[in-house]
């Protein structure tokens, strides 16, 4: 699925987090890179042009927030803006408790709405729904019997009604499920943007259907040519959803899909191959995490919102950069690798770190920390905030009520001055980036 695509963007990544050191240079090697990439996925040249120039302008002026270097933050920003070119967040589709969800699916011949149907059916019987269907296209019989068959292969209801008025098939078709089933999913003829006459019966049968959800099915092959289908039908009726169907036979399915996303309508599905399983519900920030070859971004960035520092940390950040800090203060820092499920896990979601630093070296810096706390967390508040009073009798009793050896603790205290004697020096920065984003292993000894 968009090879191409994935392959170029994947190596602008390699190749950045490879850098040494991202300065402008760097930023304008990997974005055209990407350029490409989407260029040869079909991707419109404006849209590619005003994508490029916001991830130039935020990798350039943007600082990164704590818990980022700038390396990390600047594959952030790819990601983010990907994303958003994409079509940004999840969709939802809500069903209604207690009566019939009608689904009608609408497009051009031949871009396959008629296997999309049967594919929508199964992802929601699968999901325990009682689904039902039919068709309202009265000008490929075919295209009905298909229906037909789809339908009998997946046990899912299917009803047929011999006429040649789509609006009477519909209305007959809404009353013979009615109460029935918990979706309800309606096919219709195939139309073309410049079929006026189509278009009309489309809006007439909204009215009759009164739909939940109108799904425009776009083939993917039409690259960039998908925002004039999707407008036009959009004019037409509101759009409540798009399809993109074939996205795994294709080298435009980037432009496919950044053109859907260009009309407003949100992307709720993609069929990536011919099978009836072949259907995916479309999450942008997953879809562009597999693209990028990044493994779990999407749940790393997640891990990272979720520490984002609150008021009360910032606060004592300032105060140790004043140097005024206390034990619990240094281990509460080094908590937030833990919250964040640990150094090794944390280390594994970032590309090209994660395979660098021994399993070995990771886990016994966090045996460290954990032993830390232990001892903490037997002293005294006075102890804790000046752990230099902490004399042989003190030290004795620490280690008795934590059960951590003395020669760890004096250790930890050794540690805790080596930092403020960091914090009143000119490596103060050095310091607050190791606490921004968790432990570093080069600044732990």
């Amino acid at each position: 699925m968009l090879e191409a695509l994935s392959t170029r963007l994947r190596s602008a990544i390699e190749k950045l987090t490879k850098k040494s050191y991202i300065d402008e240079k760097a930023v304008k090697e990997v974005i055209k890179e990407i350029q490409k990439g989407l260029i040869m996925s079909d991707v419109n040249i404006k849209i590619v042009f005003d994508l490029s120039k916001k991830i130039e302008e935020r990798a350039l002026k943007e600082e990164p927030p704590p818990g980022l270097s700038v390396k990390e933050h600047v594959i952030r920003i790819i990601y983010e803006e990907l994303t958003r070119l994409l079509g940004e967040k999840t969709p939802e589709i809500k069903l209604r408790k207690g009566k019939v969800t009608k689904i009608l699916l609408v497009g051009i011949q031949g871009s396959g709405k008629t296997t999309t149907a049967a594919k929508l059916a199964k992802y929601f019987k699968e999901q325990g729904y009682k689904v039902g269907m039919f068709s309202t296209d009265t000008y490929r019989p075919a295209g009905k019997e298909q229906l037909r068959q789809l339908a009998e292969r997946i046990d899912v209801e299917f009803f047929d009604y011999d006429s040649k008025d789509s609006i009477k098939i519909a209305k007959k078709g809404l009353e013979f499920f009615d109460e029935k089933v918990d979706v309800l999913i309606i096919d219709t003829a195939g139309r073309h943007k410049e079929e006026k006459g189509l278009l009309k019966e489309m809006r007439e049968l909204e009215k009759i259907v009164k739909p939940d959800y109108i799904f425009l099915v776009i083939d993917a092959s039409l690259g960039q040519q998908a925002y004039n289908q999707a407008k036009a039908f959009h004019e037409t009726t509101p759009i409540g959803g798009i399809i993109i169907t074939k996205l795994d036979g294709t080298a435009k399915g980037g432009g496919a899909l950044s053109a859907a996303a260009a009309t407003g309508a949100k992307i709720y599905f993609i069929g990536v191959g011919e099978k009836i399983d072949d259907l995916e519900f479309y999450d942008p920030p997953s879809f562009v995490g597999r693209l990028l070859g990044m493994g779990d971004l999407k749940t790393l960035l997640k891990k990272i919102e979720s520490i984002r520092m609150s008021q009360e940390r910032m606060e004592k950040l300032r105060k140790m950069a004043k140097g005024k800090f206390t034990l619990m203060d240094m281990i509460e820092q080094f908590e937030s690798v833990s919250k964040m499920g640990g150094l090794y896990k944390v280390l594994s979601m970032m590309p090209g770190l994660g395979a660098k630093v021994p399993r070995e070296m990771i886990e016994d810096v966090e045996k460290k920390i954990k032993k830390w706390k232990y001892a903490v967390d037997s002293m005294t508040d006075e102890e804790k905030i000046d752990p230099n009073i902490i004399k042989r009798t003190r030290l004795q009793r620490i280690s008795r009520g934590s059960g951590v050896d003395e020669g760890v603790i004096k250790e930890m205290i050794k540690q805790y001055n080596m930092l403020r004697k960091m914090l009143k020096s000119g490596r103060r920065k050095r310091l607050l980036k190791m606490f921004g984003r968790g432990l570093d292993l080069s600044d732990v000894g």
